[in-house]
């Protein structure tokens, strides 16, 4: 991860080349965001820093409906700093999990699951579920907001196995079902007004 100075920076001057690279928590609004986010800057002291978009969601932030978290570029802060979790990582992404478990991914990287775990928590900050979970929704927001298929196919096609666990998912990230999300995308007037109070000068990034 890197340091809290560097990604103050980045955020506050909206430095592209660190679009990806962590996420900002803003405390005050309880939403995260890309350090390209186009919203006024919260205060240093109401900001906290995520090595994954996993990261933030772990700790309870909710994606930024302004910089939309899950169309960052796939470049975490961990890239290259230890093999085996970059290797991890672009299996998780190509959909490995969403058809075998956790022992699997392990067995196939020559380590054990606890000490994939391990490097998960060091390097991104969340376990290899998280971060394969945090994916599927990402895959889900991206297609809802860009595809015309119906919610089913979505549901599938991001690799949920099931319509309920991918409506459990989707309402605790977005705090909303998918349905009442591809809505209020659809229709600019009522996403202004709705992210009016949580993009405040004084307390959003």
């Amino acid at each position: 991860m890197l340091d809290f100075k560097t990604c103050d920076r980045a955020r506050i001057g909206r430095d592209a080349r660190f679009d990806g690279r962590f996420f900002t928590g803003v405390k005050t609004t309880g939403i995260y965001c890309r350090p390209v986010c186009p919203v006024k800057p919260a205060l240093t002291e109401n900001v906290v820093y995520f090595p994954s978009a996993a990261a933030a969601e772990r700790a309870g932030f909710r994606p930024c409906l302004r910089c939309r978290p899950e169309t960052a570029p796939f470049s975490p802060a961990w890239r290259g700093s230890h093999t085996t979790v970059s290797r991890a990582m672009r299996m998780i992404g190509q959909g490995f999990l969403d058809r075998a478990p956790i022992g699997d991914l392990a067995q196939r990287l020559g380590v054990g699951p606890r000490h994939l775990a391990r490097l998960f928590e060091k390097h991104a900050g969340a376990s290899p579920v998280e971060v394969a979970q945090t994916l599927r929704v990402q895959r889900a927001k991206r297609l809802l907001d860009e595809a015309e298929m119906p919610i089913t196919e979505i549901a599938f096609a991001a690799g949920f196995s099931s319509i309920r666990r991918f409506n459990t998912v989707f309402r605790a990230t977005y705090g909303n079902c998918p349905s009442v999300m591809r809505r209020f995308e659809a229709d600019p007037v009522r996403r202004k007004k709705t992210i009016a109070p949580e993009v405040r000068p004084s307390s959003s990034p």
